[in-house]
């Protein structure tokens, strides 16, 4: 299990970075433009933030929608593959919330920052 070529890496490999978990969390809702995400999420660049996109784009996990108004608008969603994603980042979620804690005080021991 978990080999070079075992599927369930391919999940791994997609949450390992931080910004794709955050992102997909915040398109829960529906539909968003960048600067509504890069307000919400906080933290994020805009040249993240468009590697971000543009990776789940290419991994079938957003729609990019560009409607052609003036001034020109985008918009990203969630795909349904994306959206089989939301439970999954929730439940990691809820366990950091539940466990944050415990994992920095871990990290305090390791560093000798407390007995």
């Amino acid at each position: 299990m978990f080999l070079a070529d075992c599927q369930a890496r391919l999940a791994f490999d997609l949450l390992a970075n931080t910004w794709n978990a955050v992102v997909l969390w915040s398109l829960r809702h529906g539909p968003r433009r960048p600067a509504d995400l890069r307000a919400e999420i906080g933290g994020i660049s805009q040249k993240v933030l468009t590697e971000t996109l543009r990776r789940l784009e290419s991994n079938g996990l957003v729609d990019r929608r560009a409607y052609a108004e003036a001034p020109p608008r985008v918009e990203y969603g969630l795909t349904d593959l994306g959206r089989s994603l939301v439970e999954p980042i929730g439940a990691l979620g809820a366990w950091a919330f539940e466990h944050a804690d415990e994992v920095l005080a871990a990290r305090d021991r390791a560093d000798g920052l407390s007995p």
